[in-house]
C-alpha cells in the first residue's frame, strides 16, 4: 500500500556516546516522563534556531553598519536628511514639547 503521510519519513541520527552520559540523560528524560529521542530532536530544534537567530543578529549588524556608514557620507541623501532631522530636533520649540 502506498505511503499516505504528507510528512516525509524520519531518518535516524547515530552517533557515539560516553555510556555514564547515555544513563544519566536516560535517566533525567525518563524522570519527566519524556523519550530520550523527543528530547534530543528538541535540543536540535532549539540549536538550529539559536543559529538562524545569530545569523540573522549579524547580518542586521552589518546592516546597520553599513546605513550608518552610507549616512556619514556628506554626499549622500541619508546625510541631507539626518542633519535636518537634527536641525529640527534642535529647535527650542521642539524640544520644549519634548520634555517631561
Amino acid at each position: 500500500m502506498p505511503r499516505t503521510s504528507q510528512h516525509p519519513k524520519e531518518s535516524s541520527f547515530n552517533f557515539r556516546i560516553d555510556p555514564a552520559l547515555k544513563a544519566a540523560f536516560s535517566q533525567a528524560t525518563e524522570a519527566e516522563d519524556k523519550p530520550a529521542a523527543q528530547v534530543l530532536r528538541d535540543f536540535m530544534r532549539a540549536y538550529v534556531k539559536q543559529r538562524e537567530r545569530r545569523a540573522f543578529q549579524i547580518e542586521a549588524q552589518r546592516q546597520s553598519l553599513e546605513a550608518a556608514d552610507h549616512a556619514r557620507d556628506p554626499r549622500t541623501d541619508d546625510s541631507v536628511s539626518l542633519k535636518e532631522f537634527e536641525a529640527l530636533l534642535n529647535e527650542d520649540h521642539f524640544s520644549d514639547e519634548w520634555k517631561a
